[in-house]
């Protein structure tokens, strides 16, 4: 497997939800409201990292009983930075890709290109009964993503667009002003065998929940030959969820961590688990996301204990590398206190990860 020399890349998890990143009752300094993001994206662009991802939800619960909306929450952010890319969600359905296209295509005109989507596809069936919207099984809402994302890239690039889809129709339709190059990239997140293949053709990054490397690199393996088989014309590149708790010893982070699960709140991870196994079981070959996760992993949403960046700076920073040799290209970052924890992440964890970065190719040639 081929991995990228280019430094791994950071984005952070923002709080437009309420409630936090851990399904626990412990204390999360962490603020849902814009003048608490605004801040902690200046802090995060000024740390070193490079995305933001906004998060998607319409209904309340596990603890998400306020959410602001994706993409104008993306917007406020990009207003308050210079360098930081945000990636704001879309979730084909409630959107429809010629609306998506132009809020991206203004957005992008108008923060210098800073702006990227990521496409979910869905996994919560009583938020779409709540809003009125069908619920497809679960290898139909991948093809609908796809399509969404072959539209998207359509209306981007050519003059005069035209597609005769099962989800979506155009003729000859012309978006001016387009967005500005670099073109907003797609990522797409999932598990699944349908996840994957939407992503090994037609998406530009994959995201996947919290794992271990050797599982990761069974996913980045299965992308790449996937690729190949599809003849896609570029490489997908992958980020993978993580929880961070970067403390001085690492007895005080592993202190951490089991304070988290020993204040979990079991009702509302049960719920959650509930609904993700039977998002992660619908698919076909019942390996969706979530479909092994143990109540552990569910008390942080996306299995992000399972990367294990948990431990000393250095700790995190060597289990990094191991993650980009995986084959990461990017890691997706949540915390429980996340102005403080993103700026001292930014401060301890990535500059070492630089010097190991920078240090890999000469170990490599002293043990040939």
């Amino acid at each position: 497997m081929t991995v990228s020399n280019n430094p791994i890349k950071f984005a952070y998890w923002v709080p437009n939800v309420s409630g936090g990143l851990v399904i626990s009752s412990i204390e999360q300094r962490t603020s849902w409201d814009i003048d608490y993001n605004r801040k902690l994206a200046q802090i995060a662009e000024k740390s070193g990292f490079d995305y933001a991802l906004s998060q998607i939800r319409f209904t309340a619960g596990y603890g998400a009983d306020k959410q602001h909306e994706s993409v104008s929450f993306s917007h406020a952010l990009l207003a308050a930075t210079e360098k930081l890319k945000v990636i704001a969600a879309l979730l084909p359905g409630p959107w429809n890709p010629a609306l998506a296209a132009k809020q991206i295509a203004t957005i992008s005109q108008l923060t210098n290109a800073r702006v990227a989507v990521n496409i979910v596809s869905g996994w919560f069936r009583g938020e779409f009964h709540a809003i009125g919207e069908p619920w497809l099984d679960h290898d139909e809402r991948y093809r609908r993503s796809e399509e969404f994302i072959t539209a998207l890239r359509g209306i981007w690039t050519e003059e005069s667009f035209t597609l005769k889809g099962d989800f979506y129709r155009f003729n000859d339709y012309s978006l001016k002003p387009k967005p500005l190059d670099p073109l907003p990239e797609i990522f797409q997140g999932g598990s699944s065998r349908a996840a994957r293949d939407m992503a090994a053709r037609v998406s530009d990054w994959y995201f996947t929940n919290g794992n271990t490397p050797d599982g990761l690199k069974a996913q980045v393996e299965d992308i790449r030959t996937k690729e190949q088989a599809f003849g896609k014309g570029w490489r997908t590149k992958i980020g993978i969820n993580a929880f961070g708790i970067v403390r001085q010893t690492e007895d005080e982070a592993k202190e951490v961590l089991q304070e988290i699960i020993d204040k979990a709140i079991p009702d509302a991870v049960r719920g959650f688990h509930h609904e993700v196994q039977n998002a992660g079981n619908a698919s076909p070959e019942r390996e969706g996301n979530w479909a092994k996760s143990t109540f552990q992993d569910l008390v942080q949403y996306n299995d992000g204990f399972r990367s294990n960046l948990i431990g000393t700076p250095q700790q995190v920073a060597e289990r990094i590398i191991e993650l980009k040799g995986a084959g990461a290209d990017l890691i997706l970052l949540g915390f429980l206190h996340f102005q403080e924890e993103v700026e001292y992440f930014g401060k301890h964890v990535i500059p070492l990860v630089r010097e190991l970065e920078a240090s890999a190719p000469v170990r490599a040639q002293a043990a040939e």
